[in-house]
């Protein structure tokens, strides 16, 4: 018994005491002499590969972008979920011709990257945001690969997209994507992506300690610790630096151990893309003062129906969102944003703009009470673990087999994926897509097969236009007419739909058209 109670003692400390030395400082003198160290410590200047953080705007390293456009570092290849826009953020390096390849998410803002790709002089490599999200965060993490069921059954996995066109101006490619290895797990199927790990990492925060212990502030922290993490050598800029010990432990969001090299930021513009703001007295919860009228209203009214209370959702731009001010009575949801943000509120009253706190479609937003903030890997986790239950989004087409597509018309709009092919493919995760019936040239959009590359193969689960709704059987393939708007006939219906489809036993019920210039 005695022999057991030693164990049970207290541990015999050292009596030396432990070091309380602060470690040199990571602080560097200015934005130039940063990304300096960073291109000694790459042993070469040119054919570089960069990870940059931000969302849209939101959290961009502007000083260490300068300051990389100055160092005359060229053949670069910038991993970023964005591209800027014309004369801001990266569009300065590839307006300048630094850049060689940009892999990226969504790069519907900027012109000069759109010209650049299509006439041949910029390679692009796009991948669905929560993958590039989780590409940086397995680098970081010394995780060579991993599987995921993001773009399965798409040119993603697939291959044959195109990186690089000719510039000849013959729209030929040159280069084009190779198809990825794929394995099922537990009856779905998954694409296998390699980690990403760059030479150097330029990262945002709010507030860095002379450690390189950082802090960020809204959702300008998105994939600015995924990309801290994933390079050999990260330079971080802070809107504020502080003596190691003035962040509280609890508090800091990235160790300092990620981080080589800290700077006070000497550019703090942080533009706003979409200013996006309410009247003063208005409490609308996330959109602005609009009519809706007619079919789309009808749309809108109808998406609302498939809110539950306690859901986590994710609502796309546009009618997608509007659906959040027509909650069923009783009913409490809570919105989702991709780019780091659960709890999503109202847009600011105006004058109360914030370029830290924006949705996933870049317009500033306001959060809930109870909200949070994380990185652009814990969202897309949050997403393809399906806890986020329900994804309303756009279409441009759909097939009678569930298939999407939204993302693309080769040749002509280069936009990216964004969060689209993350949210539609997480495994049990219910997709509803809102879109008019008809294209704006008569033609169908809910097709046999969608014409375009899809988003997702097999994902959705109902389709609302501004004619009926269709259920979609994702097992078995097919379509089912389960309500009508007012006036139509299910003849109207096959007319205007490019495949054949089932009927709902019974009385068609009628969609709601009440209301139809409620003013939001």
């Amino acid at each position: 018994m005695l022999s057991r109670l030693r164990f049970l003692s207290p541990l015999r400390l050292s009596s030396r005491p432990l070091s309380t030395t602060s470690s040199p400082s990571k602080v560097c003198p200015s934005p130039a002499a940063a990304i300096s160290a960073a291109l000694s410590a790459a042993g070469r200047t040119d054919g570089l590969t960069f990870c940059v953080g931000g969302f849209g705007l939101c959290g961009i390293p502007e000083s260490l972008i300068d300051a990389v456009s100055k160092s005359g570092a060229k053949e670069i290849t910038a991993v970023s979920n964005n591209a800027g826009v014309d004369g801001f953020g990266l569009g300065v390096l590839l307006e300048s011709g630094q850049v060689k390849r940009m892999v990226s998410s969504y790069v519907g803002e900027n012109k000069t990257f759109e010209r650049m790709y299509l006439s041949g002089d910029l390679e692009v490599e796009l991948t669905p945001q929560g993958t590039l999200a989780e590409r940086l965060r397995a680098g970081g993490a010394g995780v060579p690969a991993f599987y995921t069921p993001t773009a399965a059954g798409t040119v993603i996995a697939e291959g044959g997209f195109p990186i690089k066109y000719k510039a000849d101006g013959s729209g030929e490619v040159e280069i084009e994507s190779e198809p990825r290895e794929t394995r099922t797990f537990s009856g779905v199927p998954h694409v296998l992506e390699s980690a990403i790990v760059g030479d150097v990492s330029l990262v945002k925060a709010w507030k860095a300690d002379t450690r390189g212990n950082l802090v960020f502030r809204g959702t300008a922290r998105n994939f600015n610790p995924d990309c801290a993490r994933a390079g050999r050598h990260c330079v971080a800029e802070a809107e504020e630096v502080v003596e190691a010990g003035e962040i509280h432990p609890d508090d800091v969001h990235l160790p300092g151990i990620f981080v080589h090299s800290v700077v006070k930021a000497t550019h703090n513009e942080k533009r706003i893309e979409q200013r996006t703001e309410r009247p003063a007295a208005s409490d609308s919860g996330g959109a602005p003062s609009a009519v809706v009228k007619g079919g789309r209203g009808r749309i809108v009214r109808r998406a609302a129906k498939e809110f539950k209370d306690g859901m986590y959702v994710n609502l796309g731009i546009g009618i997608p969102t509007l659906a959040s001010n027509f909650l069923p009575p009783g009913v409490r949801i809570e919105l989702q944003s991709e780019n780091g943000l659960m709890g999503m509120g109202p847009f600011p009253e105006e004058g109360k703009a914030d370029a830290d706190w924006i949705n996933a479609g870049k317009q500033t937003v306001t959060p809930v009470p109870g909200a949070s903030t994380f990185s652009s890997s814990d969202s897309f986790g949050m997403i393809r673990s399906c806890k986020v239950g329900l994804t309303i989004l756009g279409g441009m087409q759909v097939s009678s087999a569930g298939d999407l597509a939204n993302w693309i018309i080769p040749g002509k709009m280069v936009k990216g994926m964004g969060g689209a092919m993350d949210l539609v493919g997480a495994p049990g995760s219910r997709v509803v897509v809102t879109m008019e019936h008809c294209a704006k040239d008569g033609s169908p959009k809910i097709l046999e097969g969608c014409t375009l590359p899809l988003t997702g193969k097999g994902v959705v689960d109902l389709v609302i236009t501004d004619k009926c709704v269709f259920e979609c059987d994702k097992v078995k393939g097919g379509l089912t007419l389960i309500e009508i708007a007012k006036g139509l006939t299910v003849e109207d219906i096959r007319d205007a739909t490019g495949c054949d489809f089932q009927v709902v036993e019974g009385e068609i019920p009628l969609m709601d058209d009440e209301e139809d210039d409620e003013d939001l």
